[in-house]
């Protein structure tokens, strides 16, 4: 058989991991297919007239499918090669372009011609790959990616817990906390409660108690909002009663947007942390008739470093179609500072937050009295905490609403952009001026940019509600309005410096809720 390399989708093996062995040729997995759209022309012209400031007309979940969805030919094409393989079809989705594939590793190696190992590092295991995939000849042009046969952990949450008070701070005053009614109080939120409207959320991992969200919203004397669990390739809400694991995640997503826009209902994906896992999770989300979010918020992520380009390309995509229907994806910067973590130097940026068709947004450390903001400043909690991530994409092209914008270093140089700038927006992000939360029965203090995706997805809710229209793509509405946001001018995460307008730690800064509700 005829074999051509998927373009993108080449892999290579985690840092300081090696190779214990093959995989085992019996051991079942599904893969995730990905095919093209059609009408891709078309949807290229709508998304150019969003990003451009246009306010388009938002397509129906049901018109984007029979418009931009998969050509049911191509989901033939794959079918009929899968059953010749002996794979076999689990699920078609013709608006998600999505075909999964249940086999062995026997039968996926012999598919695709690659190797499976399985392969050990610092961190665990995985059944692993190197190099790329090869598929069958007819398919060229037809499919775009295919995901799930290596399931390395992807992504990690985005979240800090509040070090103990023993530990040397980095500031000089006693650490502090909000709840999160009262960080949206600060940034000056419209009133309102959300009501009518659905947030997603995105969780790649671990769960919650009802009983602790109910105990939680009793204590901030707000009204539990209904919270549903939506579940992605087999993956279900499962608590790990593990605080300072992906629990502390979730609890802290649905506790942030459920306070501050409780009349909002809440749906929960939850996929497996595989590359494959995270892409299903958002096309599930955002092509979800049932549940129908009009914002999705995601705190999780890694650098684009540890991507491959087909699985960043593909996840893009999709938030290019949430785009077009008016669903706002509203995506973490990173905890790891202008390195985002990755180790051996070199500056990185957070992926997806660096998909110019999210919001992404970074963190501050936020000080305030009773009724007011009194200084905020770039998180950055030195070498052994943590700092908002930020930076500039080395996958990225420019949006056109970044244009003319420039990246200060902590050396004093300006960079201009000629890549796609992170983040766009920033909210209080410093564990030591965190939110009170609760979780696996406790009640903590918690931080990161993680905090930050659901804060401005509660905000977005609140602004739908009143206005009785979806925000959708908001990027090029925000950067042309100085006064949508409030500019951050001190700090730094690493190796850029907050300044006067944009800046790679905090972006446009953080949220002026009044403005941005009149604005959107």
């Amino acid at each position: 058989m005829a074999r051509i390399l998927l373009k993108g989708s080449e892999r290579a093996a985690v840092p300081g991991a090696r190779v214990v062995g093959p995989a085992n040729p019996s051991e079942r997995f599904e893969v995730s297919v990905l095919v093209r759209r059609r009408g891709l022309q078309a949807m290229q012209a709508r998304v150019a007239s969003l990003a451009a400031g246009k306010r388009v007309g938002y397509l129906s979940k049901q018109d984007f499918a029979r418009d931009h969805g998969a050509d049911p030919a191509d989901v033939a094409r794959v079918r009929t090669f899968a059953q010749a393989q002996g794979l076999s079809v689990v699920q078609e989705h013709a608006a998600r372009r999505t075909v999964i594939l249940s086999g062995t590793v026997g039968e996926f190696t012999a598919a695709f011609g690659i190797q499976l190992h399985h392969m050990s590092h610092a961190g665990g295991t995985y059944r692993g790959r190197t190099g790329g995939i090869y598929l069958p000849a007819e398919w060229d042009g037809v499919v775009e990616a295919i995901l799930g046969l290596d399931n390395r952990p992807q992504a990690r949450p985005h979240f800090r817990s509040r070090r103990p008070l023993g530990n040397i701070f980095r500031h000089a005053v006693a650490p502090v906390s909000f709840t999160p009614p009262e960080v949206a109080s600060l940034y000056g939120y419209p009133s309102g409660t959300g009501a009518g409207q659905c947030v997603g959320l995105i969780e790649l991992g671990g769960g919650y108690r009802p009983a602790d969200l109910n105990t939680y919203f009793s204590g901030l004397d707000v009204t539990a909002p209904t919270v549903t669990a939506v579940s992605v390739d087999h993956s279900t809400n499962s608590p790990t009663g593990d605080g300072d694991g992906p629990d502390g995640e979730v609890m802290l997503d649905i506790e942030v947007v459920g306070s501050i826009a409780p009349g909002a209902r809440i749906a929960v994906y939850f996929a497996p942390n595989t590359d494959a896992g995270f892409l299903d999770a958002i096309t599930t989300a955002i092509h979800d008739t049932t549940n129908d979010p009009s914002v999705l918020s995601i705190s999780w992520g890694g650098a684009e470093s540890t991507w491959t380009s087909q699985a960043m390309t593909a996840m893009d995509e999709a938030f290019q179609a949430a785009a077009t229907m008016g669903i706002t994806i509203c995506v973490a910067a990173g905890d790891g500072g202008s390195s985002d973590g990755v180790s051996g130097g070199g500056d990185h940026v957070d992926f997806p937050a660096s998909s110019p068709h999210v919001l992404a947004c970074g963190g501050t450390n936020l000080t305030a009295n009773q009724t007011q903001i009194t200084s905020e400043s770039v998180w950055n909690d030195g070498a052994s905490g943590g700092a908002t991530g930020g930076g500039i994409s080395s996958f990225f092209a420019l949006p056109a609403w970044q244009n003319g914008l420039s990246a200060l270093t902590t050396e004093g140089a300006s960079v201009a952009l000629t890549m796609r700038g992170v983040p766009d927006v920033a909210g209080d992000a410093d564990p030591e001026t965190g939110y009170e939360v609760r979780v696996d029965g406790t009640d903590t203090v918690i931080g990161g940019t993680s905090a930050v995706a659901p804060l401005w997805a509660a905000l977005l809710a609140r602004i739908n509600a009143s206005s009785g229209k979806t925000a959708g793509f908001v990027n090029p509405l925000l950067y042309p309005d100085a006064q949508a946001c409030r500019d951050v001018t001190q700090g730094n995460n690493g190796e850029y410096t907050a300044k006067p307008g944009w800046d790679a730690c905090t972006g446009l800064g953080s949220p002026n809720g009044s403005v941005l509700a009149r604005l959107l």
